[in-house]
């Protein structure tokens, strides 16, 4: 598993997005399909030829889009709303080759060096170091935070608390959403598999998760410090 530590989302198109956040030390990008329509796999070749781990959050389960992403380079797909072990066990399958999983073979794509990688070595990354991280971002998840995170194939999961507050209807300071988290917490613990949070531009708010015991966290997005700074460069003229 890539050593996965801070991170950030990529919602542009530009390639300068990933060559900025690599420059600037970040240890992955994720790069967002699912609320954004950024330019997938220039984005891969960009990262993972600055050293920065490729992510992609695929817009949803769909087996094809995780093939693709993965048989592009990606060292992982971030897969949003896994709810329950039923769903954690498909995606991680869309993955996993056979007999781990249902993921098809792209012996002459990207990540099989279009042909030049031995194949057993190409299933061998696919079935071990790939990464599958599930989303947990409702009530239910949390619930089954624990039975998700045990599936074979799961790598890690990722509390998505802006749609875990959406879909409780708690504040994110309220104890009842905060418990949830400390649970889901526990959960990865005792699967002995990571588990990430998500926070603004804010360093305060990350060193935080840290502290808590979340393993990786996504702080900011391009397209949103791009729109930071402007509004303070304006407003600092006054």
């Amino acid at each position: 598993m890539p050593d996965l530590h801070l991170g950030t989302w990529v919602k542009s198109s530009g390639n300068e997005s990933v060559e900025i956040m690599a420059a600037a030390g970040f240890d992955f990008v994720v790069i967002d399909l699912e609320h954004a329509f950024p330019t997938v796999y220039p984005h891969i070749v960009t990262a993972a030829g600055r050293g920065v781990a490729p992510l992609v959050r695929v817009p949803d389960h769909g087996a094809s889009m995780i093939q693709r992403v993965l048989d592009a380079g990606a060292a992982g797909v971030l897969v949003p709303h896994v709810d329950d072990a039923a769903q954690a066990a498909a995606v991680a399958a869309a993955v996993r080759f056979p007999p781990h999983g249902t993921r098809g073979s792209g012996g002459t794509s990207r990540a099989a060096q279009w042909g030049l990688l031995d194949r057993a070595e190409y299933q061998r990354f696919g079935n071990s170091e790939a990464l599958c991280i599930a989303q947990l971002e409702s009530r239910t998840a949390m619930a089954n935070a624990a039975e998700i995170l045990a599936v074979p194939g799961v790598s890690a999961g990722f509390v998505g608390a802006a749609d875990l507050a959406l879909d409780t209807g708690l504040s994110a300071n309220d104890p009842e959403l905060q418990g949830m988290v400390d649970a889901a917490l526990a959960a990865s613990q005792a699967a002995g598999k990571p588990i990430g949070w998500a926070v603004g531009s804010n360093p305060a708010a990350a060193r935080k998760a840290f502290e808590r015991g979340f393993d990786f966290v996504v702080m900011g997005n391009d397209l949103s410090m791009l729109a930071e700074t402007a509004h303070s460069l304006v407003a600092d003229v006054g």
